[in-house]
């Protein structure tokens, strides 16, 4: 993707990570309540929202909704002002909407399209903290309770003679957009299993430990559709905390025009020309996920035909 390429949902966030402020508990207290500082709710991984979006709470606002929730985490600066994000996962879905003035709890991405992208990045990555502290609450070596630390960026092992530290993890995955090897210019999209019957999108899957990015595109790519690559080329990656993802998109073009699918993961893959892409859209079928790194590359793939 060029510098020109717009910017991929949950990406472009305008916070300040401040990393530094971290090491500092008494100053991040501190911050927690200046009037300027934003806190943002979530329960259950949902952003809570009224009429405007998002529910934005101010310091004066948010004693009663520290004491209930479950994390506090320190997201970092906007300008001046400090942004933290509260999980209320504890309570039951009503109590946690009348607590912090909301109408409802939402996915972050039912809200893509809505929200200013910036916006949504935040909320993600509000998202994908909170997540990752409620799956990580007990040690995975010793099995003692670990305690949150550093804003919410660690969480240290309270058990004798441990001390480990547990630090949010990501799991990156790798999403290919594989191109016909001779005229017409074709790429080869998926029936995944669980997707709706008639669905396709570009194929993708985890990267294994002790493997580059290049290798899981080969392997991905042969495991799933039978299909050998090459000129496997970068074209972008996507913050996807859904839980803890990073999406890493590629162009790769197959040696054959051969398919075999697993029947597991695949249950159906086929070589598309433009015109029969462009005739999907005309009838309203969707080019992957509206949000998703996928749908840029494949309305870019059009748009270069």
């Amino acid at each position: 993707m060029d510098a020109a390429e717009r910017v991929l949902a949950y990406g472009g966030g305008w916070l300040d990570r401040a990393g530094p402020l971290r090491a500092d508990p008494a100053r991040l207290e501190a911050l927690l309540t200046e009037p300027t500082t934003v806190v943002l709710p979530l329960w259950r991984d949902r952003c809570l929202v009224d009429g405007d979006g998002p529910v934005r709470l101010t310091a004066d606002r948010t004693s009663l909704v520290r004491a209930a929730a479950n994390e506090t985490v320190f997201l970092g600066l906007d300008g001046d002002a400090a942004v933290f994000a509260v999980d209320l996962s504890a309570l039951n879905e009503r109590s946690a909407v009348e607590m912090v003035g909301a109408a409802r709890a939402v996915d972050v991405r039912a809200l893509v399209g809505r929200l200013d992208p910036a916006e949504a990045a935040v909320q993600a990555y509000a998202r994908g903290l909170l997540h990752w502290h409620r799956q990580s609450r007990y040690c995975g070596a010793c099995g003692a309770l670990a305690v949150a630390g550093g804003g919410g960026h660690v969480r240290t092992c309270g058990g004798a003679g441990c001390g480990r530290l547990l630090f949010p993890r990501i799991e990156p995955a790798v999403i290919v957009l594989v191109e016909a090897p001779g005229p017409p210019d074709r790429c080869l999209l998926a029936w995944h299993a669980g997707a709706p019957e008639g669905s396709y999108s570009t194929l993708a899957g985890f990267v294994e430990v002790g493997e580059s990015l290049e290798d899981a595109v080969r392997r991905e790519m042969a495991e799933e559709a039978g299909v050998t690559v090459t000129d496997v080329t970068y074209q972008g990656s996507q913050g996807w905390p859904f839980p803890a993802g990073l999406m890493v998109g590629f162009r790769a073009t197959a040696t054959s025009e051969e398919v075999r699918v697993d029947g597991v993961e695949l249950l159906e893959a086929r070589w598309f020309t433009r015109a029969e892409l462009r005739e999907r859209v005309a009838a309203g079928r969707q080019l992957g996920r509206v949000d998703s790194i996928d749908h840029q590359m494949l309305g870019q793939w059009l748009t270069a035909g």
